[in-house]
């Protein structure tokens, strides 16, 4: 009698399938790949995100920086870029002996002085009133911004109606209390004074939120012991809010002056029939607006270029008394 052998068991029958060798070495490429493409995302991509930023500002910022430098040692006009002629410092010397500039810088400090004063103040003043729980806060903080979004030609034509001469709202109120009319444009502070409104009206709102959004960050426990202490809401905001807020205070000051040395637009547009002479007798030409006579007026590219540098070289000087500044309050703290 005989037996059969057993027989072999077939894969179908549950034996496990040899493996594929070139599966799992495409499996492991394909890894590899991935974990190559990975690194170098992490490693690039940032660069990657912040070069536009550096390409617009070589294009538009560093370039023109440096042009201009260079231009302001040459005697160039605007109608031959190309063709200059080496004077070295003199575009320079000859603003020290300009009673133009001068008076343009001097109306600069002066318009400064009575716009970012004012501006400063009162938006401090409306974000202590917004810093408490008003009915409808949301309405007054989007309206105190609106006027920052309003374009800067249709804010101006609007109060050049205003401090119109003849016809100008200010001075038919002038009239109903029984004062003459003032001619706003014509006179040197009167002239002065408007421009500045137009800087206070465009900017209060701006700063009022900063310092909002700065004593939203004041810790209540401060103005809770100061309660306890039997301070009032005057002597809180004086002895609180007030230390608080200095190195926000220091930035708004610092970025207004630095808005009032490029004041441009509202001089230009305020008496449009004398253009960038800024007056009859120039009295509310800025800087910004000599450059421009300069510039674009009398063609004169290299004296331009001087006016700009100086300007930036006053920005830097106002930059350093903000950081000496800032340093000693870092100390004092």
């Amino acid at each position: 009698m005989t037996t059969d052998a057993p027989a072999a068991p077939s894969e179908k029958e549950g034996a496990a399938p040899a493996p594929d060798t070139d599966a799992i070495l495409r499996e492991e490429r394909r890894r590899e790949r991935r974990s190559r493409w990975y690194r170098r995302d992490v490693r690039w991509s940032p660069y990657a995100l912040v070069a536009p930023f550096f390409v617009f500002f070589l294009a538009f910022g560093l370039f023109p920086l440096l042009y201009t430098g260079w231009a302001s040692l040459h005697r160039v006009e605007l109608t031959a870029p190309t063709d200059m002629e080496w004077v070295g410092l003199r575009n320079f010397s000859r603003l020290l002996s300009d009673e133009f500039f001068w008076n343009a810088l001097r109306n600069t400090l002066t318009i400064g002085v009575i716009s970012t004063v004012p501006q400063l103040l009162m938006a401090l003043a409306i974000a202590h009133m917004l810093n408490y729980r008003l009915r409808g806060s949301m309405f007054f903080r989007v309206a105190v911004l609106t006027p920052y979004a309003t374009s800067v030609a249709a804010a101006t034509l609007v109060f050049v109606l205003l401090f119109g001469r003849d016809y100008g709202m200010i001075n038919w109120a002038l009239d109903m209390v029984g004062i003459d009319p003032v001619d706003w444009q014509n006179g040197t502070w009167t002239s002065q004074f408007a421009v500045s409104t137009i800087v206070i009206w465009r900017w209060t709102g701006y700063n009022a939120l900063i310092y909002l959004a700065a004593m939203q960050s004041i810790p209540d426990d401060l103005y809770e012991s100061a309660a306890l202490d039997g301070a009032s809401r005057w002597q809180q905001f004086l002895h609180v809010t007030i230390p608080s807020l200095r190195p926000t205070i220091l930035f708004t000051v610092v970025v207004s002056t630095i808005g009032a040395t490029q004041l441009f637009g509202e001089p230009l547009l305020f008496n449009g029939s004398a253009g960038a002479n800024g007056g009859s007798d120039h009295q509310f030409q800025t800087l910004g607006l000599y450059l421009y006579e300069q510039g674009w007026v009398n063609l004169h590219l290299g004296r331009a270029s001087a006016i700009a540098w100086t300007m930036f070289l006053i920005l830097l000087l106002i930059g350093a008394v903000n950081w000496l500044v800032s340093r000693r309050l870092r100390k004092s703290s």
